[in-house]
C-alpha cells in the first residue's frame, strides 16, 4: 500500500528556510512543500514558482491541507508558531534552538503530547559526514575509552552583519546558534554531563552579542567518566582548529575541514545528486603501539545526509519510526544552555540536574 503524500507548510523564508528546510525536505519521497508563510512571495516563488505564498503564520496553519509546519522564523518566534501549528492540529519541525528557555519547550512538549502530534527539532547536524563518523569511530572500539574530546565549530567572519543574530534581540548570540548543535552532538555521544562551564566573549570590534565560546562538560560518573569535553566556537579563526580531537586510552583521532552540505545548499545546490554529503577530508588515527612505535592511518569519512532527518520526521508522522529528535531531548538541550548562560554569568562550573 502506498504512503500518502504529506503537505508541508514552511513558516518564513530567510536564510533557514531557504537554505536548509525547503530544498531538504523537497527531496524526500512522500513529503511535498506546499506553502510558505512569507513577506516577500517573489523570493520564494523564483525558488518554487509553484508553491503557495500566504502572509502569515494565522493564514498557514488555518489551511486543512497542511500536515507538517516547519519553523524557520527568527528564534524569538519559535515558541508562538509552533504553539499555534499544534493548536491548530499540525505536526511541527522548529528550527533550533527548539525556543528561548526551558519554560518554553517544556510547555511545547506537553502540548505536543496532549494533542498527540509529532514535535521535533530540526538537530541537521547529526546527520553530518563528520559527526556521523566519529559516532561509527567510538562505537568500533579503535580508540579505547575516549578520556578527552575537543569540538570545535571555527569561522573567520571579522565584519559584523546587519542580521537578527548579531543584534542584541532575544535568542541571538552564538551560544545558543552554534551551541545548540555542538552541545547537542556531545550529549548525542555521551549523554548528560555532571557539571557544564562556559564562558562567552564579544571580540570582533562593534559586536553586540557573544561571538565567542569555550564550553567544559565534565564527565565524572557513568560509562564515559572519567571525560572531558571541550566544546568551542569563535568567529575570528583564520586558521581554524581541527573539528574534532579525540584522545582515548590506545589512541587519538584528528579530523579537520567541516560537512559539505551547508556550502552545497548556500550555493543553490539540491540533493539528492551524485556525490551528495561527501566529505573529501578523511581524519587520521593515530594508534601507539607496545613497542614505541606509532601507526598512522587514514580513518575514512562517511558521508552526510540532511535528507535523512526528513525522512525520519514523515515516518514518525506515519507511524513507522521513531521521532528523530522527540521533545524530550529538545527539552533537556534547553536546559543545559540555560545552564550555560548561568554558568558564564557566574563565571563556574554548574551542576547538571539529573531526571
Amino acid at each position: 500500500m502506498t504512503s500518502p503524500t504529506l503537505r508541508a507548510g514552511l513558516v518564513g523564508y530567510g536564510f533557514a528556510g531557504q537554505t536548509f528546510h525547503a530544498p531538504v525536505l523537497s527531496a524526500v519521497p512522500g513529503l511535498e512543500l506546499a506553502a510558505v508563510a512569507s513577506s516577500q512571495p517573489h523570493k520564494v516563488h523564483v525558488d518554487w514558482p509553484g508553491v503557495a505564498v500566504v502572509p502569515d503564520t494565522a493564514a498557514l496553519v488555518a489551511r486543512q491541507d497542511i500536515d507538517l509546519v516547519v519553523v524557520a522564523t527568527p528564534n524569538a518566534q519559535h515558541h508562538p508558531v509552533a504553539k499555534a501549528a499544534l493548536l491548530a492540529g499540525k505536526h511541527v519541525v522548529v528550527d533550533k534552538p527548539f525556543t528561548l528557555d526551558a519554560a518554553e519547550a517544556r510547555e511545547l512538549q506537553a502540548l505536543s503530547e496532549r494533542n498527540k502530534l509529532v514535535l521535533a527539532v530540526y538537530q541537521n547536524r547529526r546527520f553530518d559526514a563528520d559527526f556521523l563518523t566519529l559516532k561509527e569511530l567510538l562505537a568500533s572500539g579503535e580508540l579505547g575509552r575516549p578520556v578527552y574530546v575537543e569540538s570545535h565549530f571555527d569561522r573567520y567572519r571579522p565584519e559584523v552583519r546587519e542580521r537578527w543574530r548579531e543584534q542584541k534581540v532575544p535568542g541571538a548570540g552564538i551560544w545558543v546558534d552554534l551551541g545548540a548543535h555542538l552541545v547537542d552532538q556531545a550529549v548525542q555521544l555521551f549523554g548528560m554531563p555532571d557539571t557544564l562551564q562556559l564562558d562567552t566573549a564579544v571580540l570582533r570590534d562593534g559586536a553586540q552579542v557573544e561571538d565567542y565560546f569555550h564550553a567544559v562538560l565534565r564527565y565524572e560518573s557513568g560509562p564515559h567518566a572519567p571525560l572531558r569535553v571541550v566544546l568551542h566556537s569563535t568567529t575570528l579563526a583564520a586558521h581554524a582548529a581541527p573539528r574534532y580531537l579525540v584522545h582515548g586510552t590506545r589512541g587519538s583521532y584528528v579530523k579537520h575541514g567541516v560537512d559539505p552540505q551547508e556550502d552545497a545548499l548556500r550555493a543553490g545546490q539540491r540533493p539528492p545528486r551524485t556525490g551528495w554529503g561527501v566529505d573529501p577530508l578523511d581524519g587520521e588515527l593515530v594508534l601507539p603501539a607496545a613497542d614505541g612505535t606509532v601507526a598512522k592511518r587514514a580513518w575514512p569519512t562517511r558521508a552526510g545526509d540532511y535528507v535523512a532527518y526528513y525522512a525520519a520526521v514523515r515516518d514518525a508522522i506515519l507511524g513507522q519510526g521513531p521521532n528523530p529528535v522527540p521533545p524530550e531531548q529538545a527539552v533537556a538541550l534547553m536546559e543545559l544552555l540555560d545552564l550555560g548562560r548561568h554558568s558564564a554569568e557566574e563565571g563556574r562550573a554548574l551542576p547538571v540536574a539529573r531526571p
